[in-house]
C-alpha cells in the first residue's frame, strides 16, 4: 500500500530507532569519537555527515523519488554547489526569466570559471533546441519562473537535454514535492530553496538537491563536503518540521491565492496577473499535466512604480519583504529585491516591469487578505488621480 504524500511529508522522517521519540533528536555536534582505530563509523565531522541532517536528507530523497538528498545552508548554495559539477569549457541553458540570485550566480561568478551560458525562453522548446551547443552539459529550468510565472514542459525538455547529453536540473521551490515532481518527468537534479514552502515559517535558510541515479549523487557528495555550505543539525531540525505541516499550508494558501488572482484579474487598476491556475495563462495546460496544484505564488503589474508603492505602503497584512512561502502573506516588489541583482533593461525585457508585484499568500483568512487588497486598490485611486486601466485603454 502507498500512502500519499500528505502522509509521507509527516512520517517519512520516522522515529528515533534509539529511544522511540517521535522527533528526530539534534546532535550538535561538530566531531565523532571513533571506537576503532582502522574503522571509522557512520560520523566523524558534522560537515561530512550529521544524524539529524542525514534524516532530512533520506526524507527529502522520499519525497522526490530521488535516489539521494543533499541538504545545504541556503538555496543559492544548493544551486551553486550543483552547477560546481560543469567543468571549465562547458555551456549551460538557462530559464530566461529565472531567480535573480541564480541570475547573478551564472553572469558574474559561473563565467570565471569558464563556463559559458546562455539564457533562453523556455517555453518555446524551438528556441531551446536551438540554442543548444555541443559543449552544453546542462538545462537549468525554473518552472513556474520566478516572478512571471511561465511554465515549461518539463518532460519534453528533458528529453530533448537527454538527447544531447545534458543534465537536467529544475528548481521546484514554488511547488515543492506536493505538487511536482520533477525527477518523475526525466529531471536528473531537482533543487529547493527550503527557506520557502518546505520549511514555511520565515525561521531559516536552507537550500535541497535531490538526484535521480547514485552516480550523480556521489559526484554532488563530493562537491558538498569540499564545499561545505552544509545545513546544521538545529535547522535541519526545524526544517524537518516544517514539511510535516507542509500538505496542509500549501493547499490552503493555494487556495486563497487562486481567489485573490481572481480577484485582481477583474479590478480595473490591475494591468495584468500572472497565476497558472487560469485557464487562459499560455502555460496552464502543460502545467495542469506536470503539476498538481497551482501553487501560492502569483504576480501582477500595476500602472506604475508610484502606484505600486501607494498599494504596498497602505497594504495592512501581508509583510513587505523578501522571500515567500510563509504562514504570513509577503508582498515583494521584484525590481529591487528577488532581482536587484539584474539590470533594468534584462528585467524589462522579461517583463519584470516598474509596477509589478510579488505576492506570495499565507494563512490568513481570505476575507481579510480580499479586504486589505481592496482597500489599498482603493488607496492608489484616489492618491494618483489615474483612470482606470480598462478606461485607458
Amino acid at each position: 500500500m502507498t500512502d500519499h504524500l500528505e502522509t509521507k511529508f509527516i512520517h517519512s522522517a520516522g522515529v528515533d530507532k534509539t529511544t522511540g521519540a517521535v522527533n528526530v533528536p539534534i546532535y550538535l555536534s561538530s566531531t565523532f569519537h571513533q571506537e576503532s582505530f582502522e574503522k571509522f563509523g557512520p560520523f566523524d565531522y558534522s560537515r561530512s555527515g550529521n544524524p539529524t541532517r542525514l534524516t532530512l536528507e533520506e526524507t527529502i530523497a522520499k519525497l522526490e523519488g530521488g535516489t539521494r538528498g543533499f541538504a545545504f545552508a541556503s538555496g543559492m548554495a544548493a544551486i551553486s554547489s550543483a552547477f560546481m559539477l560543469l567543468s571549465s569549457g562547458d555551456h549551460v541553458l538557462i530559464s530566461e526569466d529565472v531567480y535573480g540570485g541564480t541570475y547573478r550566480f551564472i553572469t558574474e561568478v559561473l563565467n570565471k570559471f569558464g563556463i559559458d551560458y546562455t539564457f533562453v525562453n523556455m517555453t518555446d522548446l524551438g528556441e531551446m533546441a536551438e540554442a543548444i551547443q555541443p559543449n552544453t552539459k546542462v538545462v537549468y529550468i525554473e518552472t513556474p519562473s520566478n516572478p512571471t510565472m511561465n511554465i515549461t514542459d518539463i518532460e519534453i525538455a528533458a528529453k530533448l537535454a537527454k538527447a544531447n547529453d545534458c543534465l537536467t536540473f529544475v528548481d521546484n521551490t514554488f511547488m515543492t514535492p506536493l505538487y511536482q515532481n520533477p525527477l518523475e518527468l526525466g529531471a536528473d537534479i531537482v533543487l529547493h530553496s527550503a527557506t520557502k514552502f518546505l520549511s514555511g515559517h520565515s525561521d531559516i535558510v536552507a537550500g535541497l538537491a535531490v538526484t535521480k541515479d547514485e552516480e550523480l549523487g556521489n559526484r554532488l557528495a563530493f562537491i558538498q563536503n569540499s564545499f561545505g555550505a552544509v545545513l546544521g543539525a538545529q535547522d535541519s531540525y526545524l526544517l524537518i518540521q516544517g514539511i510535516k505541516t507542509l500538505g496542509t499550508r500549501l493547499k490552503q494558501s493555494s487556495e486563497s491565492a487562486q481567489a485573490i488572482s481572481e480577484y485582481l484579474h477583474k479590478h480595473s487598476l490591475v494591468e495584468e496577473v500572472y497565476y497558472p491556475g487560469f485557464t487562459f495563462h499560455p502555460g496552464h495546460p502543460i502545467h495542469v499535466r506536470q503539476a498538481k496544484g497551482f501553487g501560492a505564488v502569483l504576480s501582477f503589474r500595476l500602472l506604475s512604480k508610484e502606484a505600486a508603492k501607494i498599494f504596498t505602503e497602505n497594504l495592512r497584512i501581508p509583510v513587505f519583504a523578501v522571500s515567500l512561502g510563509a504562514v504570513e502573506s509577503i508582498l515583494s516588489y521584484p525590481a529591487t529585491m528577488s532581482h536587484a541583482a539584474m539590470p533594468k533593461e534584462e528585467r524589462e525585457k522579461r517583463g519584470i516591469t516598474d509596477g509589478l508585484l510579488r505576492l506570495s499568500v499565507g494563512l490568513e483568512h481570505l476575507d481579510d487578505l480580499l479586504a486589505d487588497i481592496k482597500q489599498a486598490l482603493h488607496k492608489v485611486r484616489q492618491e494618483t488621480g489615474e483612470l482606470d486601466f480598462l478606461n485607458q485603454r
